[in-house]
């Protein structure tokens, strides 16, 4: 419930080109600027800004928006946070409407909850001595810690409840962030208990760094060894990477992605000098995972324990990783000796040491594909290559069309003998090696289609046209018929009374309808009308033709009534009526 004059305030201001290009890499390219798109893998370029219309196509994947919808799909960011995160970039505050006041400060209470209890466990901590040694042993220094955000939570039942807890709202907000338990009977008068108790606590943030969740650790023995905070309003596990937040703060270029086990793992890496470390969160790499990473980098490496557990953990997240295997992606896997962890392991030797491991003993996608198929195939000759094509089979088919497929069929054939050709082994197989075709920027406009559409077309481009139409022209357009005719009239409508400036305007106002996505694809094609002047005279002229036609057929419809069974004394009005506004317009060569 944020106002709409403030959306178009927003749009007006923002600079869709310096959003983006903070981004992204962008070309001028004429009016506009080119990049490889973001959210897709390709060589020539087919994401295209404009700086006219503040709105963003990818011809490829077919991608678009404005900047608000840029910062929702490539920063992960719902709607009224994107808003936020847009003011903020241009000094505004996000005012609320009336009536929607308590549910946008129910989110913001929680948000700021979170941040409180992540400073209470950080105060907990410099009181606790047992925690602190716990993490000097650990090898962690002060500047990391506090980098971190790490803290303790108390050893005691209510420790945190007494503090955050003192009526019954505050306890129902820290049930709803996962913070207190509710107890099946209550006791001495407390219906909750906390969560995380004696165990060192791991902040978990969101992408503009704010407290969502929190990972413990018990500091002795005691199960689980780990314990995260459930799923939330604010946490979803399944789509976060804990330290996520600390890489993109980190000054190195971000070209890749180290996804390994433990929170341990990810804060020694970065105090370690490997600032790409990332952790799930208590769950196996997911397909949102693998999205999320590749739209900020193109290489991950999956780093697991070389025991079973590990093996079992890498295979899985194979299996997700496959459909994400495109064309400039690359995928890696890299198993720690026995007995380490990568945190003891790059404590043990070293940052360069460490990554000379990363280098050298990373297994790409394919050459793990063929080692785990080896270890299960136990037979040679015919039969151990009937075996590896039937375990290979559903490996090969989740991996998209591409170079990424025929370079595995290439290597498979290789190491399994398959004395075929990639096209022979796709066919028994039964996959598709054939390239998806290239995408290139063609106007979608290009064909101009109905009158309708050329209208919509003009008004999507040039929405002040809108401010100039006559109101009563845009009554008749309403009442026609016409497909596409009621969101024509709608545009016509609305953008006289709340005149737009830009298509991005058009575009932020019209989000939440169903013609979005149709608005959207006229945004994105070629306008070839040269001004506003000319298009004036487009759109009038469509609107006209528009009118022409319906009276005609309505015309039409007359006379063969006439002819079939006659008129009523009203409907005989109407045909005089018709037949004398036909014959004051100019003819034309051609009707539509």
């Amino acid at each position: 419930m944020i106002p709409r004059s403030f959306i178009d305030e927003l749009i007006a201001r923002a600079n869709i080109v310096e959003i983006i290009g903070a981004r992204i890499a962008l070309k001028k390219a004429g009016r506009e600027f080119k990049a490889c798109c973001p959210f897709h893998t390709e060589k020539t370029p087919s994401f295209w800004v404009s700086p006219d219309k503040q709105f963003y196509h990818c011809f490829g994947c077919g991608a678009h928006g404005t900047a608000l919808g840029f910062l929702m799909e490539h920063d992960r960011l719902p709607f009224p946070e994107a808003v936020e995160e847009l003011a903020g970039m241009l000094g505004l505050e996000v005012p609320r409407e009336a009536g929607a006041v308590p549910a946008r400060r129910e989110g913001a209470t929680l948000y700021e909850l979170m941040g409180q209890v992540a400073r209470f466990y950080a105060e907990a901590l410099a009181r606790n001595e047992r925690a602190r040694e716990y993490l000097a042993r650990r090898g962690l220094d002060r500047d990391v810690i506090e980098r971190f955000g790490i803290g303790y939570a108390p050893n005691a039942w209510n420790e945190l409840l007494r503090r955050f807890g003192g009526n019954e709202e505050a306890q129902r907000q820290l049930a709803e962030v996962g913070l207190v338990i509710a107890r099946e009977v209550p006791r001495d008068g407390e219906r909750y208990y906390d969560r995380f108790r004696d165990r060192i606590m791991f902040p978990i943030r969101d992408a503009r760094g704010r407290v969502i969740a929190f990972g413990g650790r018990v500091i002795d023995q005691g199960e689980p060894k780990y314990l995260n905070s459930p799923e939330t309003a604010l946490f979803h596990k399944g789509r976060e990477l804990y330290g996520l937040y600390e890489v993109r703060q980190s000054r190195a270029p971000l070209t890749r992605l180290l996804v390994v086990e433990g929170y341990m793992d990810v804060v020694r890496l970065h105090q370690f000098g490997v600032p790409c470390a990332v952790a799930t969160l208590g769950t196996a790499t997911t397909p949102e995972h693998l999205k999320r990473i590749f739209q900020l980098v193109p290489q991950v490496t999956f780093a697991f324990d070389g025991d079973r557990a590990g093996r079992a953990a890498a295979w899985r997240a194979l299996q997700n990783a496959l459909p994400e295997a495109l064309e400039g992606r690359e995928i890696r896997f890299l198993f720690v000796p026995e007995g380490e962890d990568p945190d003891t392991l790059v404590a043990r030797e070293g940052r360069e040491a460490f990554e000379r491991r990363l280098a050298q003993q990373a297994l790409p996608l394919s050459e793990y594909v063929v080692r785990e198929i080896g270890a299960q195939v136990k037979t040679s000759g015919a039969d151990g290559r009937a075996r590896a094509a039937q375990l290979v089979r559903p490996l090969v088919q989740q991996i998209p069309q591409g170079i990424y497929r025929r370079l595995l069929l290439e290597r498979l054939a290789q190491a399994f003998g398959f004395q075929r050709t990639p096209e022979g082994l796709a066919e028994l197989l039964e996959v598709d090696l054939r390239q998806p075709a290239a995408a290139t920027r063609r106007p979608l406009g290009a064909g101009r289609g109905s009158l309708v559409r050329q209208a919509v077309r003009l008004l999507v481009h040039f929405p002040r046209l809108a401010e100039e139409t006559d109101p009563e022209l845009i009554a008749r357009v309403a009442t026609l018929e016409e497909p596409g005719a009621a969101l024509l009239a709608g545009l016509l409508s609305e953008l006289r009374e709340q005149p737009a400036d830009s298509t991005a305007q058009v575009l932020e106002r019209w989000r939440e309808r169903p013609e979005s996505a149709h608005l959207a694809r006229l945004a994105s094609a070629e306008e070839l009308v040269p001004s506003l002047t000319a298009a004036h005279n487009e759109l009038q002229d469509a609107l006209q033709r528009l009118l022409q036609e319906a009276e005609r057929r309505s015309l039409d419809r007359l006379l063969e009534k006439d002819r079939a069974s006659g008129l009523t004394a009203e409907e005989k009005l109407e045909l005089q009526r018709l037949t004398s506004s036909l014959a004051r317009e100019p003819r034309r060569a051609q009707a539509s």
